[in-house]
């Protein structure tokens, strides 16, 4: 593996950290604003790093005006990056970041979602005809750019104009987990739900439900469908046509060990349809959470991206789609009505 730099030691930079260290990739150093106590070596600056470390790649986890100087600074240099999402705070910031390091090819975004094991198992089942071609995918479970990811991922990365129709609602709910943990709460307090539809063209489409804090809220189950033309898959259910007068139920089935007497220890081992593995854990014995599988997958593939040892782990131009539909949804609720986003200047 290619050594790396952080770049922020916040929230985000810790859990790239504890990754890095569970699949025993070198982190040689950390750039922070600010003098702080680092595991490793820390710089004042991305070049300084570079320099003193001769990094091949740099993992940014900064706030989102500060993530595009950080990918112009990388690409100058000529190093690959891997940035948070989004890759800038609006949409001109997309189409001015795309101007200066697109043509580089060496910035790429930390959109982990997809490689979630079950996201993961859920994409390959869809990639395999199952349920023949789809056609629209449901996503209530993240904010915006990460449930854009999800949505154009199944059905094959669209990035033409498209029609966004969108609204919200407010209506009370119980919050009793945030991001710092379990909050006290035992009251319901105004929460505003945004729906929007978006219509991809060629007969595909996505639907888009949002409620604040939803990712976090174990109150709300976490939903994802995906309508093919033989079939559809909701959540970890399968229906699809099995020929003449034949309709198939079937589940993708995880298997997790660490309960009653398996003595293994708790993780997850596979994912699995009908015999087949669909998602397997690279890291068994480190008994991981689902998000630190997916941002070891993708530090993974970005150091093998970085070494000219495998593809692009998540290219710019697909997270800036993700971005650029994202700021529509929020455009169209505010609006609380239709507009219509012409294909982006990166667009294939």
């Amino acid at each position: 593996m290619v050594a790396f730099v952080l770049v922020g030691w916040g929230y985000r930079s810790h859990a790239w950290w504890e990754a890095a260290r569970g699949i025993g990739a070198e982190c040689v150093g950390v750039v922070v604003r600010s003098p702080r106590e680092t595991p490793v070596p820390a710089f004042g600056s991305l070049s300084e790093a570079i320099a003193a470390t001769g990094a091949r790649l740099a993992v940014a986890s900064v706030s989102w005006d500060a993530t595009p100087a950080i990918a112009r600074e990388a690409a100058d240099a000529g190093i690959g990056i891997v940035v948070e999402t989004p890759p800038a705070p609006d949409s001109g910031g997309l189409e001015a970041l795309w101007r200066h390091v697109g043509a580089t090819g060496l910035v790429q975004v930390a959109e982990q979602y997809p490689r979630y094991p079950s996201h993961a198992a859920r994409l390959a089942l869809t990639a395999s005809g199952v349920i023949g071609t789809p056609t629209q995918v449901q996503v209530s479970s993240t904010q915006t750019y990460h449930a854009l990811s999800l949505m154009r991922a199944h059905l094959g990365w669209p990035d033409g104009a498209t029609r966004v129709t969108a609204t919200t609602v407010t209506a009370p709910v119980l919050q009793p987990l945030s991001r710092a943990g379990w909050t006290g709460a035992t009251e319901p307090e105004a929460a505003t739900t945004t729906h929007a539809v978006l219509d991809f063209g060629d007969g595909r489409s996505g639907v888009y439900d949002f409620t604040d804090n939803l990712t976090r809220n174990l109150l709300r189950f976490r939903r994802l469908t995906v309508r093919g033309t033989l079939g559809e898959l909701d959540a970890d259910t399968v229906v699809r046509w099995g020929g003449p007068e034949t309709i198939l139920t079937s589940r993708i089935e995880r298997r997790q060990s660490g309960y009653d007497l398996d003595m293994s220890g708790y993780d997850t081992e596979t994912l699995s349809h009908d015999g087949r593995v669909l998602w397997r854990n690279p890291w068994p014995g480190l008994h991981w959470p689902d998000d630190t599988l997916a941002t070891a997958t993708l530090l993974r593939d970005a150091l093998a991206w970085a070494a000219d040892e495998g593809p692009e782990p998540y290219p710019l131009e697909r997270a800036l789609t993700d971005a650029r539909l994202g700021f529509a949804i929020q455009a169209a609720a505010e609006a609380g009505g239709t507009l219509t986003v012409p294909a982006p200047p990166w667009a294939g």
